[in-house]
């Protein structure tokens, strides 16, 4: 039953309807693995195996009978611990909240579980998901699956959903993105991770950290197994107004359509500077089977801000909008807080109304020009991270590994990230395919073109 964790979204609901296994074999087969990893991986914040077991249980029932909710009906997914859930306990990565629990089920969970999807558990997060290292002072640190000698960053601030599904202790996980929260963590953990269009998918019941930027988006091994869960968690949520502002998006018909006659524009050769060269390698790789596709690789047209600048751009917009919320944690200091997350928050009282206005009308602004720069483009191309996964004791807390995501944040982009390469060492690479608001179709079907010639999605870490 271990080789159950292998399976993708696709093969697992495949076995269940041929009834080669059931979604029971499915929930315990991951439950035996977290049992066997998480002391070590700390990927989980709670784990809810009891319930997990009679809810496959009863999706076994179900099937058998001729009630079954859909393709996913039985296969289990985590939940990253922003996502509010009836009954359980949320912390949103602070140990403040160890004992809160939930009031009501985000919008998001009750697609999932609508669709008949088994929550395996709470994935632990930065505190209030404000970094991109993937480190918690106080709840602590999920371990990179890729080296087990080494304590490395696991990217944040989705770092347990990431660990969870790269080391095959859940088929699939939620995360969200900010300023590269799933990206990230989807790059340094070697699996795919999709950053939704604002809007796409409803925030309701999912803790805040920007209203402006933030995005919940899924993990999963490949490519098609976002687009499947991304057909799930989307759609129009009353309780979530943004949902209104964007049509559905069908992924599947154009998914498997190739490259051929797309016009993809690359990093900026002045950009290039600030990438790790093994990331380079790997991203020239990837440019170079993507034209050998058929696709047509252009530079992209110069203009606009550095990626560092809209970084730093956007590193405003989330503390001028996580203070308000938070100030009544972050300025008491006889709280146990991350400090170093204090900080990023607490820099949010500095921006005065006026200031914060004029960083959002020059967002706007950039947005325009930015889709002037991208007339004809179908998409933007370059690595998911600066450099491969660090060791922990490297982490300098005053800076960001986001400055490589962020840019894409600021201009209201979506985007793919997918393992592409790896270092010498044995460290995942990663690409970022980044697309117009509303056109994740587009990352989605690039991804699946890249990854259908090159086999990096299945590259699994030792263990």
């Amino acid at each position: 039953m271990s080789e159950l964790t292998d399976l993708s979204l696709r093969d697992l609901s495949a076995g269940i309807a041929a009834r080669r296994f059931s979604p029971i074999d499915v929930v315990e087969a991951h439950l035996a693995r977290i049992a066997a990893l998480e002391p070590r991986l700390h990927a989980f914040v709670h784990v809810h195996a009891a319930e997990a077991k009679l809810a496959a249980e009863a999706a076994d029932k179900a099937i058998r009978a001729g009630h079954g909710l859909g393709p996913l009906h039985g296969i289990p997914i985590a939940l990253k611990d922003l996502v509010e859930f009836k009954g359980h306990v949320t912390t949103r990565g602070c140990a403040v909240n160890r004992e809160r629990v939930s009031t009501y089920t985000a919008t998001l969970a009750q697609k999932l579980l609508g669709a008949g999807m088994i929550v395996l558990g709470k994935t632990h997060t930065v505190e209030f998901a404000y970094g991109a290292w993937g480190t918690n002072e106080h709840m602590g640190t999920p371990w990179n699956p890729w080296d087990m000698k080494t304590p490395r960053t696991p990217g944040g601030s989705s770092s347990g959903s990431a660990v969870a599904v790269a080391a095959r202790m859940a088929p699939c996980a939620i995360g969200t993105d900010t300023g590269g929260s799933v990206r990230i963590p989807a790059s340094w953990c070697g699996i795919t991770g999709l950053k939704t269009s604002v809007g796409r998918i409803s925030t309701y019941g999912v803790l805040p950290l920007s209203p402006t930027l933030d995005t919940p988006g899924p993990f999963a091994r490949s490519v098609e197994d976002c687009a499947i869960l991304l057909e799930i968690l989307q759609g129009s949520d009353p309780n979530d107004l943004l949902t209104a502002t964007l049509p559905p998006s069908n992924p599947m018909p154009t998914l498997k359509r190739g490259v051929k006659g797309l016009k993809l524009a690359r990093l900026p050769d002045a950009e290039r500077n600030e990438f790790d060269p093994e990331v380079l390698a790997a991203f020239d790789q990837s440019l170079k089977a993507l034209a050998d596709m058929g696709a047509e690789i252009v530079e992209l047209a110069p203009g606009g801000r550095t990626l560092r600048e809209s970084g730093d751009l956007v590193g405003r917009i989330i503390s001028a909008e996580s203070y308000p919320d938070l100030a009544g944690l972050v300025d008491n200091d006889t709280l146990p807080l991350d400090q170093a997350v204090r900080a990023r928050v607490r820099a949010g009282a500095s921006i005065s109304s006026r200031q914060y206005r004029d960083v959002l009308a020059a967002r706007e602004k950039a947005k325009v020009e930015f889709a002037a720069r991208i007339d004809g483009i179908d998409a933007v191309l370059t690595p998911s991270t600066m450099t491969p996964a660090i060791p922990l004791d490297m982490v300098d807390q005053a800076s960001t590994p986001a400055f490589s995501t962020r840019w894409a944040n600021y201009l209201d982009l979506c985007g793919l990230s997918l393992p592409n390469g790896m270092t010498k060492g044995g460290l995942p690479l990663s690409l970022m395919i980044s697309c117009r608001s509303g056109d994740e179709a587009m990352a989605l079907r690039i991804g699946w073109a890249l990854e259908s010639v090159t086999d990096w999605q299945n590259k699994a870490p030792s263990l």
